[in-house]
């Protein structure tokens, strides 16, 4: 007779041992009164454990199956096997990712931790409390991490959310700009008149160019300052250099700034390297859109995207090889179902329809299965159409598989998110109470 948190359990001795170094399975061993908790009036012995997971646990026992309960968190579950012995690998493979599902929230919810770290553990020793009351911290430790903060957590302090609002509102402008540089009504064609050598003379020819309205790159400059301030700030306060120079949003913030100061260095020079190298980067100025990923610093929605596509790795990557078969197979099968019914004089037989090789055929079938259609390839004849008509039903059937699991991993994500912000401090009130006397401490 077992009392689990005051639910009395019966079973055989034989069926304890059937797990043999386990917690339960030394009940029934010789001299197990001594050992542990137990009452002789009642016969019974006492386990102050949580009663409905113990009975999971005793019909491994029975049955040899270690199924996990629905209603009982995973590292609830975990702690109980572990203090009863058994081995968390013998959970069944039906509730293996119910059991599991806690870990990878706890993975997702260390992603979403504050910039700051976790918070410094409350003073319990008193010698060294007196070692140090009389010996400040310097400014930098006092200091550096309100800073770090001030920049990177806009949820730390009002003053951080007005730093938050002023980067927001310089990386729209910076956007912005970027997208009207390429109007029409902001660039002007002028003409430029240029010495060249020839052979022993000197001639002049005159070359076209398109220049940006000057307004517009004074702007993008103030931005530019702005977006460096912010970078070494966030450089020098920062307490650890090598995550920060690890990190993919920080990288993007220096390609996205270092162009902007070649650009002003080398125009004005006039070497041909020199104009070379400004050409380069005027082409290389589409960097300074990726400055948008800077918003997930201020939006959590993003953060929660990001974190879905990463944990959404196998879902994509299935999603592309289910695609490329299918785009194979039907480029394939349109290419030869347009040449049924195609004109005798035809060698070819490509005449009537779009579709002159396989490969052309790759981009139908892409469009075709993506359910996107631009209509500027289509079938021509009934079995070209009969192949489409199979291609679009494989395309929906095709997306609609892997979708379901990268929005549940974005469910999942996000309303850990939510949970973080949302969470309370913990305050610990909570006192550990000792091992009773007989019973072993867990």
């Amino acid at each position: 007779v077992i009392n689990v948190g005051g639910v009395r359990h019966e079973t055989y001795r034989s069926t304890l041992q059937t797990l043999p170094g386990t917690r339960l399975a030394g009940l029934a061993e010789p001299g197990a009164a001594a050992r542990f908790d137990y009452d002789p009036s009642a016969g019974e012995f006492f386990f102050d454990r949580h009663p409905a997971v113990f009975a999971y646990v005793l019909n491994y026992y029975r049955t040899g199956k270690l199924h996990c309960p629905a209603d009982v968190c995973g590292p609830l579950f975990e702690e109980e096997l572990a203090f009863w012995g058994i081995d968390e690998t013998d959970v069944e493979a039906c509730c293996w990712m119910n059991y599991r599902q806690h870990r990878d929230a706890e993975e997702a919810l260390d992603s979403f931790e504050s910039p700051e770290g976790p918070r410094p553990p409350e003073p319990a020793e008193p010698k060294r409390l007196c070692l140090e009351e009389g010996r400040p911290a310097g400014w930098w430790r006092r200091w550096r991490p309100k800073l770090w903060a001030l920049f990177e957590d806009p949820y730390s302090s009002r003053m951080a959310r007005y730093v938050a609002f002023a980067s927001l509102f310089f990386i729209l402008i910076s956007i912005t700009t970027f997208c009207l540089e390429t109007h029409e009504a902001f660039n002007r064609v002028i003409n430029k008149t240029e010495t060249v050598t020839t052979g022993n003379g000197t001639g002049t020819q005159v070359a076209v160019e398109v220049e940006t309205e000057p307004f517009l790159t004074y702007v993008e400059g103030t931005c530019v300052v702005w977006f460096t301030f912010e970078f070494l700030m966030r450089v020098s306060f920062c307490p650890d250099k090598r995550d920060f120079v690890k990190s993919s949003l920080n990288i993007i913030d220096f390609v996205a700034i270092l162009p902007f100061y070649l650009e002003v260095g080398l125009r004005g020079l006039s070497s041909k390297a020199a104009k070379d190298v400004l050409g380069f980067l005027r082409v290389v100025r589409f960097v300074r859109i990726l400055r948008i990923f800077k918003l997930t610093r201020h939006f959590v929605g993003l953060r929660v995207l990001g974190h879905t596509l990463r944990a959404s790795t196998n879902e994509f990557l299935l999603l592309v090889i289910f695609l490329a078969l299918g785009v194979l197979i039907f480029a394939t099968m349109i290419y030869y179902a347009e040449r049924i019914g195609a004109d005798p004089d035809d060698v070819t037989g490509s005449r009537h329809t779009y579709f002159k090789n396989i490969p052309i055929g790759f981009w139908w079938a892409v469009v075709t299965m993506t359910t996107l259609g631009y209509g500027d390839m289509y079938p021509m004849t009934w079995s070209g159409m009969l192949v489409g008509a199979l291609c679009a039903l494989a395309g929906v059937l095709t997306i609609a598989m892997p979708v379901p699991v990268i929005v549940n991993n974005f469910g999942m994500y996000y309303s850990l998110a939510m949970a973080k912000q949302k969470l309370p401090k913990k305050k610990n009130k909570h006192i550990p109470r000792p091992p009773q006397p007989g019973s072993p401490g867990y």
